[in-house]
């Protein structure tokens, strides 16, 4: 019997690690082109349908902005998480239940208005994403509970809490029964950034500024310090007197608290109202972003952007090709797969171990 182990090599090639994700791309439009001959569509025109033609009209770039911004926010959350090792899974639970809370204020209150509407509502949704966030890391340091399962397990609850609300308590009188809540009035919507061109609205600067601060803190912090010890060497983090309690709690509530923020953007901005289904997977989506962009702040606002057109590009291969919509999830699916592939092979030898060979070094 052989056994495969992975070794981690003593040296790694710079520039090779900082080629990986562009090595990723270009193995995913291979595979991408295989796959559209397989089911009998041209790769060449495909590939344009999907990655090129949802560039050339500005609504559309406009569209690529709406939905890059909550995987901008979330995976900026994340790279926090993942630098600290911790294993935050949930954020699209976290990204709902922020959407939730941040909309009570203009659903159970709509007489409520002026200019502190909007800025109550963006922090009542980070707000309620945090505490969302806060269940996982509570279980964590609490109860040593496994983090992943937990934070996947809770996004099912808010899902479904989600939906009965807006079938049920929130569902607007006048709707004439379909589910959702009442129209947002204008005062609670994020405005648009050129009304006249597209439906892009602030929320994109909000990713920018989330970016640019965790980038900061990360680089230039002593928070920042913390957060990478305690991710690469968790015994030399309490050496130097750092808490890895402390700091899951931290993590998390940094991650919940930004896709939150997205959350109510989204619903705020693109949506206008709370209806059953406020995410086409922007959570999970966001965790590619975020090992695509490197776990750093500035690379994932690319990466975002990119992950982004893979939505568009299968809402316009749908339509020009006639393939189904899940062809975006399989792009995404492939990307994911081929960035952690180059990043294993770049870090990690692979060596043939057999079971003999094995059992002996085992005894030494």
């Amino acid at each position: 019997m052989i056994r495969v182990e992975l070794i981690r090599r003593p040296q790694q090639s710079a520039l090779f690690s900082a080629l990986s994700p562009f090595i990723a791309f270009a193995l995913t439009l291979i595979a991408g082109a295989i796959l559209f001959w397989l089911i009998g569509k041209p790769p060449l025109p495909a590939l344009y349908s999907y990655f090129i033609e949802p560039l050339t009209e500005i609504w559309s770039v406009h569209e690529l902005i709406i939905k890059a911004t909550p995987l901008i926010l979330i995976a900026v959350g994340l790279s926090v998480c993942y630098i600290s090792n911790n294993w935050n899974i949930g954020a699209e639970g976290q990204f709902i239940f922020g959407g939730i809370v941040g909309s009570l204020l203009p659903i159970l209150v709509p007489g409520f208005g002026g200019p502190l509407l909007l800025p109550l509502m963006m922090i009542m949704g980070m707000i309620g994403g945090a505490a969302y966030a806060a269940i996982p890391a509570f279980l964590k340091t609490r109860f040593n509970t496994n983090e992943i399962l937990t934070s996947l397990m809770l996004v099912y609850v808010a899902q479904l809490f989600l939906d009965w609300l807006a079938r049920g308590v929130f569902r607007d009188p006048n709707g004439s029964g379909f589910p959702g809540s009442i129209r947002f009035p204008a005062v609670a919507r994020l405005p648009e950034i050129a009304p006249s061109q597209g439906g892009a609205h602030l929320g994109i600067v909000f990713a920018i500024v989330a970016a640019l601060v965790v980038w900061f803190m990360l680089r230039s912090t002593l928070k920042g310090f913390e957060v990478r010890l305690i991710g690469t060497s968790p015994r030399a983090g309490r050496f130097a007197g750092f808490s890895a309690s402390k700091m899951a709690f931290f993590a998390f509530l940094t991650s919940g608290a930004l896709a939150g923020l997205a959350g109510i953007t989204e619903v705020s901005g693109a949506i206008g109202q709370l209806r059953e289904t406020i995410s086409p997977g922007y959570g999970f989506t966001a965790i590619i972003v975020a090992f695509l962009g490197r776990l750093n702040p500035i690379g994932i606002v690319a990466a975002g952007l990119v992950l982004a057109l893979t939505y568009l590009g299968g809402e316009a291969a749908q339509i020009s090709l006639g393939v189904s919509d899940k062809v975006a999830r399989v792009f995404q699916g492939m990307l994911l797969f081929f960035v952690l592939g180059c990043d294993t092979l770049i870090h990690y030898r692979i060596r043939l171990v057999r079971r003999a060979i094995a059992s002996a070094l085992e005894k030494s």
